[in-house]
């Protein structure tokens, strides 16, 4: 995909999220602007450690749920790693993600 392309789906997915997000609508059982808190500890080069906002959303969502959601990570800007890493630096249980699969539609 050339940069261009690259730029306008980035564009939309910000559109997206945002739309979303000012919706109070959620995903997994959590608002996306809750997910959001844990941008800085899920993205390169130098990711935070969870903030407490971060722990107390994912502390709510469904993370079998949100484990479906693993295989686009990587096109958003977000390390799958950290990702699945985050339960336990909240002291919750690591996320049951095996054999994932891409949904069809936001689940919430």
């Amino acid at each position: 995909m050339d940069m261009g392309k690259r730029v306008a789906v980035a564009f939309l997915v910000v559109e997206v999220v945002a739309a979303v997000a000012a919706n109070g609508e959620g995903l997994c059982g959590v608002e996306v602007s809750e997910l959001l808190t844990c941008r800085a500890a899920v993205t390169q080069p130098k990711p935070s450690p969870p903030s407490s906002e971060c722990c107390k959303a994912i502390s709510q969502a469904d993370l079998p749920c949100l484990c479906r959601y693993k295989p686009l990570l990587a096109k958003f800007g977000v390390n799958p790693s950290l990702a699945l890493a985050l339960p336990v630096k909240c002291g919750l249980p690591p996320p049951p993600c095996r054999n994932v699969t891409v949904p069809l539609s936001p689940v919430g």
